[in-house]
């Protein structure tokens, strides 16, 4: 009788398929991490904008007292998180200056809600609207400068805001 002789995978055969195949899951699973990291930052930027546009608007609104909100600076980390507001205007008359402290506070609430670590600014800067200008947290200032409402926040991994992530110009467009 002729021996018969057994075919099929070798050990070595296999444990190189199971590491070619873990090495592919590995890529798959950073391939999905990046996607929501990006998904997640993509999502702050869309709220940023929407949170800047409706300040904006609100400071148009409130036009003979746009210079109470220059000077707002918030830092949700620095400052921690926003007393709650005891100055109402929904439904009840307020002061164009009422007005601006109420929206104000809504604002420390909204950021404070809604971004890791957030950041408002809002200022007089003339940078903002030159092309090429490098985004800051400090303003220039100026009677005759644009109001500047500028959101950033903290990156989950990155651990530190160095600039700001949005500018809005209230008075007349983005940079």
């Amino acid at each position: 009788m002729i021996p018969c002789r057994a075919s099929g995978f070798t050990l070595i055969e296999v444990l190189v398929a199971a590491l070619v195949l873990a090495i592919g899951i590995a890529g798959v699973i950073a391939a999905h991490l990046g996607a929501q990291r990006t998904r997640h930052g993509t999502a702050l930027m869309s709220g940023a904008v929407q949170l800047a546009a409706g300040t904006a608007e609100r400071i148009a609104a409130n036009g003979r007292f746009r210079d109470q909100y220059a000077g707002f600076d918030y830092d949700s980390t620095r400052d921690g998180p926003p007393a709650p507001s005891a100055q109402a205007c929904f439904g009840t008359p307020c002061s164009g200056g009422q007005l601006a402290a109420a929206d104000l506070a809504e604002l420390r609430q909204a950021l404070h809600a809604g971004f890791p670590g957030g950041r408002i600014v809002i200022c007089r800067d003339a940078a903002v609207a030159q092309a090429g200008a490098r985004l800051a947290w400090q303003c220039g200032g100026g009677s005759g400068a644009p109001l500047a409402i500028k959101i950033g926040w903290i990156e989950r991994g990155a651990g530190v805001d160095t600039l700001p992530a949005l500018v809005l110009l209230a008075d007349g467009g983005a940079p």
